[in-house]
C-alpha cells in the first residue's frame, strides 16, 4: 500500500518511458521527469507549464507530450468506469467522452436523476460491478463523502471476485484518514489506489477546475490529461491531495457557511438591511461574494455537511479544533432541512435572491427541524 502522508516529499523522482506509436516504425525513449519539492509547485509555475503545454499542442513536441500520458508505467487507460454520473460525475464523464475515453457506470442503486445525467453524458449503464472492473482500466469515485467508503467497499469486493487490478481513483472530498481507509481497502484487494481531490465547479468551462492527485500511482490518473482533464501531481503520498481539498474547502465553504449564519441571524435581530449597508461601504468584495454565494447552498448543502465533518476529523488529526467545522456542519444541515431545499425562487436579481434566502432560514429558527431528506441520491 502506499505510504501515508507525513508532510511532504522532499525527493525527485525521475523514469525512464519507452514509447512504442502503433505503427511501431518508430521508437523514442522519452524521459519523466517529475519533480517532487517540500511544497507544492507554486501556482506561477504550474500556470507557465499549462501554457507552454498548450502552445505547443499541433506541433511535434505537442503529440509527443500527449502520447506520452498514455504510456505511463501503470499502462494505458483505454475506459474509465465512473461512480457516479451526479452534478460533478457526469460533467467529468463528458469532457472524456468528448476527447475520446469511453466512461462505463453501474446505475443500479442510482436515482432516476442520475440515470438522466448518465444518459445525457452518454455513459454507458453496466449490469454490474464485476463487469464495471473487466471492461475499465480506472476508476473515478466521485460522490457525496458519506457513500465513498461503502463505494470503495463495492469495488474492492469486486476487485477480489474478478482479480482485476483496476486502478482506483478516490476523488471524494474526504479527509486523509478516511483516504488512507479506503487505501487500505483496495490495497487489500491486490489493485493500486490514487488520492486526488476536485477543486473548482463540474468542468463545463476549461481551465475552471483542478484535479490533484497523489500517491505512487498518480501517474495513471494523469494519462486522463489527454483527454481534457486539468490533473497536477503532488507526490508520493495518500493523503496529500485529499489534505489539499480540505485546506482549500476549509475557507471556501467555511465562510459560506459563516456568511449564511451572520446573515441570518442579523435578519432575525432585525438588522439585516444595516449590516448589508455596512458590508457594502466596508467590505465590498466579501459582500459580492455572499449575494453570489449564499443562495447557491441549499442546492449542496446535503453535500457540504459530509464535507465539513471530514473538514473537521482532518484538523483534529492535527491538533487543531475541529469546532469551527462542526458547526459549519450544522448550518449546512439547518439549510438542508429548511424549506428553502424545496423552494424555486424566481427573481433574477441576486441581492433580492440572496434577502429571499436569508428570511426563509430566519423563519425557521426555532422551529422543530424535520430530518433532513436522503439525498444522496442526487450525486
Amino acid at each position: 500500500m502506499d505510504p501515508p502522508c507525513p508532510i511532504w516529499l522532499g525527493q525527485h523522482h525521475e523514469s525512464a518511458i519507452t514509447v512504442a506509436p502503433a505503427n511501431t516504425a518508430v521508437a523514442a525513449i522519452i524521459t519523466l521527469r517529475v519533480m517532487f519539492s517540500d511544497q507544492p509547485m507554486k501556482m506561477a509555475a504550474r500556470k507557465s507549464v499549462k501554457r507552454t503545454t498548450k502552445e505547443q499542442e499541433g506541433g511535434l513536441i505537442g503529440r509527443l507530450v500527449r502520447t506520452l500520458l498514455f504510456f505511463t508505467k501503470g499502462g494505458i487507460v483505454r475506459a474509465v468506469g465512473l461512480l457516479s454520473p451526479g452534478d460533478m460525475g457526469h460533467t467529468v464523464a463528458k469532457v472524456l467522452q468528448e476527447k475520446g475515453m469511453p466512461v462505463l457506470t453501474n446505475l443500479s442503486d442510482r436515482s432516476e436523476r442520475t440515470r438522466a445525467l448518465a444518459r445525457s453524458a452518454g455513459v454507458e449503464d453496466v449490469l454490474s460491478y464485476e463487469e464495471l472492473i473487466r471492461r475499465t482500466d480506472l476508476i473515478l469515485s466521485i460522490l457525496v463523502p458519506a457513500e465513498a467508503q461503502n463505494a470503495a467497499r463495492n469495488i474492492a469486493r469486486a476487485l477480489e471476485s474478478t482479480g482485476a487490478r483496476t486502478t482506483f481513483v478516490d476523488c471524494n472530498a474526504v479527509s486523509p484518514a478516511t483516504v488512507g481507509d479506503i487505501a487500505k481497502e483496495i490495497s487489500a484487494a491486490g489493485s493500486r489506489f490514487v488520492d486526488a481531490s476536485i477543486i473548482g465547479p463540474p468542468p463545463r468551462r476549461e481551465d475552471t477546475t483542478r484535479f490533484y492527485a497523489s500517491g505512487q500511482h498518480a501517474e495513471v490518473f494523469a494519462e486522463l490529461s489527454a483527454f481534457g482533464l486539468d490533473i497536477f501531481l503532488l507526490g508520493r503520498h495518500i493523503g496529500q491531495a485529499s489534505g489539499l481539498k480540505m485546506a482549500y474547502a476549509a475557507f471556501t465553504k467555511g465562510a459560506t457557511a459563516l456568511s449564511t449564519e451572520l446573515l441570518t441571524a442579523a435578519h432575525a435581530m432585525g438588522l439585516y438591511d444595516t449590516l448589508v449597508e455596512e458590508l457594502q461601504h466596508s467590505q465590498p468584495e466579501g459582500y459580492r461574494n455572499m449575494v453570489r454565494a449564499v443562495p447557491a447552498v441549499p442546492k449542496t448543502a446535503h453535500r457540504w455537511a459530509g464535507e465539513m465533518e471530514e473538514i473537521a476529523r482532518t484538523f483534529s488529526h492535527l491538533g487543531l479544533t475541529p469546532k469551527i467545522h462542526q458547526g459549519a456542519a450544522e448550518v449546512f444541515r439547518f439549510v438542508d432541512a429548511s424549506p428553502l431545499a424545496d423552494m424555486i425562487f424566481e427573481t433574477p436579481n441576486r441581492e433580492r435572491l440572496l434577502r429571499e434566502t436569508v428570511e426563509v432560514l430566519a423563519k425557521s429558527l426555532g422551529q422543530e427541524r424535520p430530518e433532513p431528506q436522503d439525498r444522496s441520491s442526487r450525486s
